[in-house]
């Protein structure tokens, strides 16, 4: 299986990828970790993603995609993998569209966690208080929010059009969430 995840700030889709992915027996990939991989290490690379970080810009496009087509390429992930925080633009669907297509693969899913903006305010309003993160308020939280549909939108429209979208309610429990989203994936038409 070739799938990506997406989903607003306090859905849970980190925790969901770990668990999609072991289920189908793929590495779960996320673009964030990647980055943070190479910071510690202090390659070139990682630097420069400091710089960049530091500035308060997003990392470019060019750079998230190089390190996601670097990871995707190595041996564990032949039988397929799962990408947590990538694509986000049309330019990187653009890109991976144009990779699946050199290598004879396909994309097999999109899950798009779905979730009340109120909801997921409370949920990450208690995990910065439990996590002690006072750059959590309820107005960079619900900004996050807000960035993240007007990022997202095109490439959510993107994907139902291509039929793999598959859009699961994020709010219960992990398991509740997890078991949602396999009876999703199975649902989809075999491609």
């Amino acid at each position: 299986m070739r799938m990506l995840i997406t989903g607003p700030p306090g859905a849970g889709k980190g925790t969901q990828a770990d668990g999609i992915a072991q289920r189908y027996g793929v590495p779960a990939i996320s673009s964030g970790d990647l980055f943070r991989d190479n910071i510690k290490r202090h390659t070139p690379l990682g630097e420069r993603i400091v710089e960049i970080i530091g500035r308060g810009d997003f990392v470019p496009d060019v750079i998230t995609t190089s390190l996601i087509f670097q990871r995707i390429s190595e041996p564990d992930c032949w039988r397929g993998w799962l990408l947590d925080g990538y694509p986000r633009t049309l330019g990187q669907v653009e890109a991976l569209d144009i990779v699946l297509n050199e290598t004879g693969t396909k994309l097999d899913a999109v899950i798009a966690l779905t979730a009340d903006p109120d909801e997921l305010v409370e949920r990450m309003l208690l995990r910065a208080q439990q996590q002690g993160r006072a750059d959590d308020n309820a107005d960079s939280i619900r900004h996050r929010i807000k960035v993240y549909h007007a990022e997202t939108a095109d490439v959510i429209k993107h994907y139902r059009a291509l039929g793999v979208l598959v859009e699961v309610d994020a709010i219960g429990t992990v398991d509740e969430v997890r078991d949602r989203i396999v009876a999703a994936l199975e649902a989809l038409p075999t491609r």
